[in-house]
């Protein structure tokens, strides 16, 4: 007779999925995310690809890993260190033993455990018997045979019976903690409806991780998170890709434009064009060019034709795409400019996040070429900054950079679906009558005319040489160069009469503000959460504008003693600050291609306040 498992309950987990590039952990990750959105939690979810491509298996290059913060209450990372680490093969485990929490779980492969491997790993014994994981709970199951075992009357050749040895891990983790098999059980039969044979197999192998913990006496604990007390409405899960093509998608129809995107594939930004191109029903048009420079330029082509004109990239694309923006400024169209920032210089960490571009945003531009940028600081608030990059666009007729990053662009969160009529109107009219018209007209946003080619009457001309003011001639005269640069200069720092305020969370002054931008939101968020329950007063601001600044920065930046500014960079935003408000900053700056640790944060703030609570 069974004996009855002990069944704790949590109020929050991090589990980290590890191995090789070919065991399918994003997936495995990936559905055990879904599920456990379906089922109420909050969570946060933090991919990590290899940068080679096919880098040797069994190899620490070749690692590929996921990890998932769940929660029964809010929460804003996808966790600083596992709780759980579900260890694929040795490279896995090496890789990944020192991010683990003291005392935690992990759970190993020990078919992969071979002299092969291991030597693959650089291990020199065996760590399942030398001792060296002593001090962890560890769980030893022999994943690949037992699923073998449970798929030997399949017709699956043994190499696709391998590669099923994610389902029996995720199934085991499903009866961990209390995960139903329904999602997924429903998600192998639309993924696999062509090929039965292969629903067969990974239902088998999903149940045979589930019964496995349910029946074998090594786990005698199983674990439960309840919901999280969300706001009402309807949740997906959703990442920041998604939710930047998403958030254009919706630009269109307020807009009542066509989308076009011009697009070469870079990571971690691909996946924005992969979205987009599902949806030609909505009249979406998606262009995938030979190189960068033909993307913005398309791009730019289809704004001057009357399209809500995109283009996506990271870093290095836009260093490519530099002279197209400036191509934009100066024909003064529409366009938004995704960059899904990455590590860098160069190649750099392709697969790995970083605030990268922020100066290249703001000031990498051939001559006076100013551009307003916006930064999303969750992988949903890339739904609503896509929107608000493409109002700016089209309602001041300029191009905008709208900055994510390669954590953003991966991680997900539930995201709640606005209703159509909670997103702004950015309804758009053409310029269409020939009385009064010049291409350099502008009205009260110094904004010129949208007129579109073909319409009688206003046939115009548009290139990179300068313009004469009012007629768009191409102009040498001094003077109006000059006036131009100031017209286009002020028409950018003029947007920030239609930009919100920044807001202080916490105490309006006080000894210490913590001024965030982009994806260091979640890590900055949680941090002072932290803090502040340990009794420390500290107060929190985070920029979503970046060009120009809300109007009250400067002054917000006045009520404080401290200023710091934790950036994934070797300090960006603190070089502008200082420049444009000469206001001394404090800088926390840890470029390891991942998103900062909350613990980092939490230390730099106890040690500006000298270590001690100011709140008891």
């Amino acid at each position: 007779m069974l004996k009855e498992k002990e069944v704790k309950n949590l109020a929050e987990v991090t589990v980290r999925f590890a191995g090789d590039s070919g065991d399918g952990m994003q997936l495995t990750g990936s559905q055990f995310s879904d599920t456990t959105a379906a089922v109420g939690n909050d969570l946060s979810t933090l991919p990590d690809y290899p940068a080679e491509i096919r880098a040797p298996s069994g190899t620490i290059y070749g690692v590929s890993g996921f990890q998932l913060h769940f929660s029964s209450t809010d929460i804003h990372t996808p966790g600083d260190r596992p709780d759980v680490l579900v260890a694929m093969n040795p490279a896995a485990l090496k890789k990944n033993l020192d991010e683990l929490k003291p005392g935690g779980i992990i759970i190993v492969n020990t078919d992969a455990f071979d002299s092969k491997n291991l030597k693959l790993a650089k291990y020199e014994s065996n760590p399942l018997e030398d001792g060296s994981i002593k001090g962890y709970e560890v769980y030893q199951v022999p994943v690949a045979s037992l699923t073998s075992k449970a798929l030997e009357d399949t017709s699956l050749s043994q190499k696709e019976i391998s590669r099923c040895k994610n389902f029996f891990a995720l199934g085991l983790m499903y009866w961990l903690f209390n995960r139903p098999l329904e999602p997924t059980l429903h998600w192998i039969q639309v993924k696999f409806r062509d090929t039965p044979e292969f629903i067969d197999a990974n239902t088998k192998a999903l149940n045979a991780g589930y019964n496995f913990g349910e029946m074998t006496e090594v786990f005698t604990t199983r674990f439960t998170v309840a919901p999280a007390k969300l706001p009402k409405g309807i949740y997906r899960s959703i990442s920041g890709n998604e939710a930047t093509a998403l958030g254009f998608l919706a630009a269109s129809v307020k807009s009542g434009l066509p989308l076009f995107l011009g697009s070469y594939p870079i990571t971690p930004a691909s996946e924005i064009l992969q979205y987009l191109s599902y949806y030609k029903n909505f009249g979406v048009k998606t262009f995938q060019a030979e190189d960068e420079i033909a993307g913005v330029t398309a791009a730019i082509g289809a704004a001057f034709a009357g399209n809500l004109a995109i283009t996506n990239t990271s870093g290095p694309g836009l260093a490519l795409k530099t002279e197209g923006i400036g191509l934009a400024v100066m024909t003064e169209l529409p366009l938004v400019i995704i960059n899904v920032q990455r590590g860098g210089p160069s190649t750099g960490l392709p697969t790995k996040t970083e605030q990268a571009d922020l100066l290249q945003s703001i000031y990498g531009r051939h001559g006076e070429s100013p551009v307003p940028v916006l930064a999303a600081a969750t992988p949903s608030d890339c739904f609503y900054m896509a929107i608000e990059a493409s109002r700016i666009a089209l309602k001041y007729m300029t191009p905008v950079i709208l900055l994510t990053d390669g954590y953003l662009a991966n991680g997900s969160e539930p995201w709640k679906i606005p209703h159509v009529n909670e997103l702004p109107d950015i309804s758009v009219k053409y310029w269409t009558q020939k009385e009064g018209f010049a291409p350099y007209n502008r009205d009260e946003n110094l904004s010129r005319p949208w007129a579109i080619p073909g319409t009688p009457g206003l046939e115009h001309r548009i290139g990179g040489l300068e313009k004469a003011n009012i007629t768009g001639n191409v102009s040498y005269d001094p003077d109006n160069h000059h006036n131009m640069v100031k017209l286009r200069d002020q028409k950018v720092k003029g947007i920030v009469k239609d930009i919100p305020d920044l807001e202080v969370d916490g105490d309006q002054e006080g000894d210490l503000l913590v001024l965030g931008w982009g994806g260091t939101y979640g890590a900055i968020t949680e941090s002072v959460i932290k803090v502040r329950e340990e009794g420390y007063r500290v107060s929190q601001a985070h920029l979503k504008y970046l060009n120009p600044f809300p109007k009250n920065t400067g002054e917000v930046l006045t009520r404080f003693n401290n200023i710091l500014i934790p950036e994934i960079n070797l300090g960006q935003l603190s070089k502008i600050i200082r420049s444009e408000f000469l206001t001394p900053v404090i800088q926390l700056n840890i470029v390891r291609g991942l998103p900062f640790r909350t613990s980092d944060i939490q230390n730099k703030i106890k040690e500006i306040l000298g270590g001690k609570n100011n709140g008891r």
